[in-house]
């Protein structure tokens, strides 16, 4: 009996003290990323145990939500083996048959060759290649983070004023000039009026709507849209063509809807029939309009394109129409419910930290900055 008159359960426990590298290594294995989370926990399980005082095996293993049996083991493992006794040990077994060099060949044939049947690797030909099998091709890839069958579109502006110009545009988000608009203005050009070729079946319960893959083409349009970025609201037109006339027709549009006491800036693209001769006299005739142009191949810094994205979702994605007439006719339509309820939209980055993402993805291309 103890001097309290509780009964010890087992012999005493022998006290783990740890000297300072091995405390420095425990805590740095705390740290480890999710593959190593069995690691880490053993190193904290040896953590929570050291010290002159021995902690009671059960609150330990309560502290960390494992069993007692678990906290016995790794402190034990630890006070034969020391570091070396936390890292797992051979289980019993066959042995592994892929080795190193294998995966490693595996890597190096994903990232480096192409097939000579196709342009990219599945994991039945890389297995051919490898005389691995598919499911081994498959754990691989995971491991490593391949993904050939997935691939994504980039494009980077050759604009040699790139950075003036997103410094340009971004500076009226962030700070517009005081008495003035900014409008974002764009074109979305050739909208088809496109029309099943036979009746869109409804949708009913366990069943989803259901169209025909082909259809008929009925016309095409153009809407002309300026995105006020403070407010969220639209201004636009509908036109049959799209050139500089309908342009000056719109800027006509913007004159007589925008209070005069405004000064309008417009952030456009570089699409010629901004810069024709005739829109640059006008715009000298009209002082208070200022064009701020996005670098070239740049559409994604043009807020109204998101406000595109928003249409074609909910209205021409999936829309039939059997002339262009009533494809305008919902067109205008959307954009008047839109304009009851406008949302502008919440830009958060910087010029600077574009410009930062754009020279780490730079950095990431082989040969780019050479």
């Amino acid at each position: 009996m103890s001097a309290s008159g509780v009964r010890r359960r087992g012999p005493r426990l022998e006290p783990l003290l740890l000297d300072s590298d091995e405390r420095a290594v425990l805590e740095r294995w705390t740290r480890r990323a999710k593959s190593s989370q069995a690691l880490a926990l053993r190193a904290r399980i040896v953590l929570a145990c050291a010290g002159e005082e021995v902690p009671p095996i059960v609150a330990v293993a309560r502290d960390l939500r494992v069993t007692a049996d678990t906290v016995r083991k790794w402190r034990r493992r630890f006070l034969a083996d020391r570091l070396d006794g936390l890292v797992d040990e051979p289980r019993p077994g066959r042995p592994a048959t892929i080795g190193v060099d294998q995966v490693e060949a595996v890597v190096v044939a994903t990232l480096e060759e192409i097939p000579k049947n196709a342009t990219h690797w599945s994991r039945a030909s890389m297995a051919d290649r490898s005389g691995l099998s598919k499911s081994t091709i498959g754990r691989i890839w995971k491991k490593f983070q391949l993904k050939p069958h997935l691939t994504d579109t980039f494009k980077l502006s050759t604009d040699p004023l790139f950075a003036e110009k997103v410094y340009d545009v971004v500076g009226l988000y962030f700070n517009p000039p005081d008495g003035a608009v900014v409008l974002s203005v764009d074109e979305k050009s050739q909208i088809q009026a496109l029309d099943r070729s036979q009746p869109v079946l409804p949708i009913m319960p366990g069943m989803p709507e259901r169209r025909t893959h082909d259809y008929v083409r009925n016309g095409l349009t153009t809407l002309f849209a300026a995105f006020d970025v403070a407010t969220g609201e639209v201004i636009s037109a509908l036109h049959r063509r799209h050139r500089a006339a309908e342009f000056k027709k719109f800027l006509i549009r913007i004159d007589k809807e925008v209070p005069a006491h405004l000064q309008i800036h417009l952030i456009c693209d570089n699409y010629g029939t901004h810069k024709t001769p005739a829109i640059k006299a006008w715009l000298a005739r009209h002082p208070r309009f200022h064009l701020h142009f996005t670098p070239t191949g740049s559409s994604w810094i043009n807020q109204v394109e998101r406000w595109f994205g928003f249409l074609s979702d909910q209205m021409l994605r999936r829309g039939a129409h059997k002339n262009v007439q009533a494809l305008e006719a919902d067109i205008r339509a959307w954009v008047k419910n839109w304009n009851k309820d406008p949302k502008p939209f919440i830009w958060t980055k910087t010029a600077e930290e574009i410009l930062d993402s754009l020279a780490h993805f730079c950095r990431r291309i082989t040969g780019a900055g050479h």
